[in-house]
């Protein structure tokens, strides 16, 4: 299963986390753990390329991290990180044992 963790700090989005394998398919042709995962990669670069801003980024197998200072919350950046949550979202609520969304307060 995968877990993302929509990550908040004073009410406000800020980042998340992704880890796990979504488990939905055989190694290389699971289509659910590839959503996430161009999700996730997709919005960590559009915060840099879009939004203007660089990411405290973490990655490893499996494993995502993009977390946003507080001074860095622009609003262009603050849209992707919504749309994030909304497609972590809609991907939650279509492959329910597959993917699992905490909210988490820092």
């Amino acid at each position: 299963m995968t877990t993302i963790r929509l990550l908040y700090t004073d009410d406000r989005l800020c980042g998340y986390d992704v880890s796990g394998h979504a488990g939905a398919g055989t190694e290389g042709n699971d289509l659910v753990c590839a959503a996430v995962s161009f999700l996730a990669t997709t919005c960590a670069n559009a915060l840099e390329s879009v939004a203007g801003v660089k990411p405290r980024v973490m990655q490893a197998d499996g494993k995502l991290t993009v977390n946003l200072l507080k001074n860095e919350a622009a609003h262009e950046a603050l849209v992707i990180l919504e749309t994030f949550r909304q497609g972590a979202n809609d991907l939650a609520d279509a492959y329910p044992r597959n993917v699992h969304l905490i909210n988490q307060v820092l």
